[in-house]
Order: C-alpha cells, then sequence, then structure tokens
C-alpha cells in the first residue's frame, strides 16, 4: 500500500489559502493533507487529480438520489428561468404544491390534519419545531431525548442533542434535554432479546411517572414537567442504531397518557433512507410533529420543514410572525422538493431501497463471518451499520477505524484494474460505527464494489 500522497502545487496554494482565511468552525479534516474535490455524478466524486472515490456515506444521507441526478438538477434550472426567488412572506406555488404533498402524505399515513412549515435547513427546522410544541405546552421549556441522539447545533438544537462538547464553549440556551437511554441492544444488558429489552427501556422511562419525587411529573395535577420527546427513529450520528420495533408503539403510550409530544427528527432518516418516506412509519405510531431537511432537496439548496398536528400549529395557536427565515419556502428548493415527490411517485421506492438493502446487509453479514473485527451489523433499507471492535468482537476500537478511513482516502485501491477510493463516515457512541448511507440509487454492482473495498480496508489493519 502506498504512503498518503502529497498535495499537488495547485491544491497546496489552496490549503494555504484556507489555513489563512477560512473558519475551521465547520471544518473537520478528517485526513491530511485533505482532499479538494471537482466534480460528482451518482455515486462517485473525483478530486482535482481526477481520482475517483466511491461515496457511501452521501453528504450525511442528504444527498439520497445521487450527485448530479439529473431530473432533479432540471428541475432547478428550469426554476431558475422563471421564478428564481421571492420573498418568502410572499406565496408562490411551489411553497403551497409542497406543502400539500407532505400534509395529505401525513393524513394518509398517520389520520391526523396538519400543516407545513418551511425553513432553510435542518437545525433551523429543529429550532422551529421547539417554538411550535414550547407554546402548545404553555411556555414549558424542557424536553426529552435519547442519549446518543443528534438534533443539530445551533443553540436550542444543541440543548437537545446529548453531546456536550457542543455545548461547552456557549453556556445553555434554556434547559438541556433529559437524555434517556437509547435501545442500543449490541451494547445493552446480556440475556434479553432485542424485544425484551426495548420494552425494558420503555419501562425504566416509564418509572419516571410513578411518584412526584422521580422529578418529572405532580400526580395531584396530572401534569408533566416537560414538553415533548424529541426521537430519531433510527439513530444517525449516534450510529444508525436501530431499535426493536416494539420500542416506539409502547413509548408513544407513556407519552400519550402524561400529556407528552413525540417530535420525529427525519432529517438524516427522512425521504426514503429506510424504505419509506419517514422513518417512524416502520414503528406503527402517530408523531405530533415531524422535522425534515437534507434530501429533501437531495442537497441542491438548502430547505427543510416541519409538519405538526393542526391543534399545534393553525394560525390560532401559531399566527402569522410566529417565526420566521428570510430564505424559507424559497422557490429553487420547493421546485426540487415537488420534483424528489413525483419521481418517487413513480417508482416503488419504497420495495427498491429495502432489496438493496437487503443486499447490502447480506453482504456486510458475509464479512461480519470472515473478519472478527466487525461486532455488529444491521440495517433498515439503506442505513446501514458496521460496528468495528477488537478482537473480541466487542471492544470498542475507533483507531483503526480511523485507519481505515485514512485508508479509504487514499484513493489507491484496486478492484477489477479500476484504481479507487472509498468516502466512508464515522459515527457511534465510541465512534467506532461505519455509517453507511449509499445513494438510494446505488446500483447492484456499485454494491458488490463497495463492499470489496471494504474488504479491502477490512484486511489493511492487519499489515500495519
Amino acid at each position: 500500500m502506498s504512503d498518503i500522497r502529497i498535495a499537488t502545487a495547485e491544491d497546496q496554494i489552496l490549503l494555504d489559502k484556507e489555513a489563512k482565511y477560512c473558519s475551521y468552525g465547520d471544518t473537520v479534516h478528517y485526513i491530511e493533507p485533505p482532499r479538494i474535490f471537482s466534480r460528482c455524478e451518482g455515486s462517485y466524486v473525483w478530486d482535482t487529480e481526477d481520482q475517483a472515490y466511491l461515496d457511501l456515506q452521501m453528504w450525511y444521507s442528504a444527498v439520497n438520489f445521487g450527485y448530479a441526478n439529473p431530473r432533479l438538477n432540471n428541475a432547478l434550472k428550469q426554476q431558475i428561468d422563471t421564478l428564481p426567488q421571492i420573498a418568502s412572506q410572499y406565496l408562490h406555488k411551489g411553497k403551497i404544491e409542497l406543502s400539500e404533498m407532505i400534509a395529505v402524505d401525513a393524513k394518509n399515513k398517520f389520520g391526523l390534519d396538519g400543516r407545513v412549515h418551511f425553513n432553510v435547513g435542518g437545525s433551523q427546522s429543529i429550532e422551529d419545531s421547539l417554538k411550535v410544541v414550547r407554546n402548545a405546552s404553555n411556555g414549558k421549556s424542557l424536553m426529552f431525548a435519547f442519549e446518543g441522539g443528534y438534533h443539530g447545533r445551533t443553540l436550542g438544537a444543541s440543548s437537545i442533542t446529548s453531546s456536550f462538547r457542543y455545548r461547552r464553549r456557549y453556556g445553555h440556551f434554556g434547559e438541556r434535554a433529559n437524555f434517556i437511554p437509547f435501545p442500543y441492544h449490541f451494547r445493552g444488558p446480556k440475556g434479553m432479546t432485542k424485544e425484551e429489552y426495548g420494552s425494558h427501556c420503555v419501562q425504566q422511562f416509564a418509572r419516571l411517572f410513578e411518584t412526584e419525587y422521580n422529578g418529572v411529573w405532580d400526580p395531584k395535577t396530572n401534569q408533566c414537567e416537560y414538553a415533548a420527546f424529541y426521537v430519531e427513529p433510527i439513530q444517525g450520528t449516534g450510529g444508525y442504531v436501530i431499535p426493536p420495533m416494539n420500542f416506539y408503539r409502547e413509548l408513544k403510550q407513556v407519552l400519550d397518557q402524561h400529556g407528552i409530544l413525540m417530535v420525529s427528527d427525519e432529517i438524516q432518516m427522512g425521504f426514503y433512507r429506510t424504505g419509506k418516506l419517514w422513518s417512524i412509519e416502520h414503528f406503527d405510531v402517530q408523531p405530533d410533529v415531524i422535522v425534515f431537511g437534507k434530501a429533501l432537496t437531495n442537497g441542491l439548496n438548502p430547505l427543510g420543514g416541519i409538519w405538526a398536528r393542526e391543534e399545534l400549529i393553525n394560525p390560532k395557536v401559531f399566527p402569522p410572525g410566529s417565526t420566521h427565515s428570510t430564505f424559507a419556502s424559497n422557490p429553487l428548493g420547493t421546485a426540487v422538493g415537488l420534483e424528489m415527490f413525483k419521481m418517487t411517485s413513480e417508482v416503488d421506492y419504497g420495495a427498491m431501497v429495502m432489496a438493496k438493502g437487503k443486499y447490502f446487509l447480506e453482504g456486510l453479514q458475509d464479512l461480519q463471518k470472515r473478519f472478527p473485527i466487525i461486532g455488529d451489523v444491521d440495517g433498515l433499507g439503506l442505513a446501514l451499520r458496521c460496528e468495528i471492535c477488537g478482537p473480541d468482537g466487542f471492544t470498542p476500537d475507533k483507531a483503526t477505524l480511523d485507519y481505515m478511513v485514512e485508508e479509504g482516502m487514499k484513493g489507491d485501491m484496486i478492484v477489477d484494474g479500476q484504481k479507487l477510493g472509498l468516502i466512508l463516515d464515522v459515527g457511534g457512541y465510541y465512534k467506532n460505527v461505519i455509517t453507511l448511507a449509499p445513494s438510494l440509487e446505488i446500483s447492484y454492482p456499485e454494491i458488490d464494489l463497495g463492499l470489496k473495498l471494504l474488504e479491502q480496508l477490512l484486511v489493511r489493519p492487519t499489515k500495519r
């Protein structure tokens, strides 16, 4: 295997400028020197030396439908030539029709009337959802959220994100959430089935409401101090942890008994990543609020938003001026979102994603049998996980995964005579999980290619 490449003279000039002029606050250099990319298409990106990399994380699931998707790109180009911009306080056809699509779909699936409110991205939409639930609960500022959960890095979103490091230097915006254990079965207590562990976690949560001395419930007034429970149906940054199928159904029963809203954060798992439009659909519950972003526009134009039940967001309780963003419901974003919905209605995306996910998961399971350092693999649709551990198959091994990621970015692996790199994302409580979010348009030969590249990376640590 080759050493890490030295940056070209042209790249080095750019990297020197970056070091001087760019904020590092939104920068993570996973390798040194970092790659500078020049083009993308389908499941691939190319660097300035025209080296191809198969991307199995697709911008943290923002580009679900493949880089430079021709149909979605064309929708953006056509909108530029008609109504490229308009202030968000004015109406345009795209905003109304996209809201209708989302609201009608929710009515059909959950039996609930609701409305849609747009913003420019995931974290901003989380902020809007916090306004909705705080308003609906007469100003309650306390929320439940999960250990391992991630909801963004704005001040409000970081208060319900379990990682203290996102809040450490900035203090708290209101109150931080009460973080509840997530049913992470692979690292849970032994001797329980996945479903038993899910029920156990719900029972532990329900215990908080047994008496007033558990600190969240006033039995004399039947009031809870907490407004909502923010959930990622499948944990994203936490390592694509997939809970038992009984878990949310049982959890929602406890929430409903105590007047606590369920907010489903679909920013990373929405838009067919798991084989359904919303990942919460797998669990047979009715959410009160859904937050979305990322893949709505395939990463082409920032647009996110919320859907909320009519009782929470109708104009009487959430009147004009309740919240606002200059670029919310922008026509370029809504045009791409509308085309995405049309595109996915013409093909059974659910069946397609589930079939590809099953095929990919079987490949990961085969690798697990042959490589003891793979402690756990799991998946739902094309949200897949591969947990890298020590020789015992359980002890987290962050260092080995970091090494694998760096090796993948060298771009020096050979498969069938083709020189390639591999882009992976790292997640998990111990940063030892490969979180796989390939393009939903990935082909079966590309899945095979990804598995071959992963196999090469799994071999490399033994040769250090």
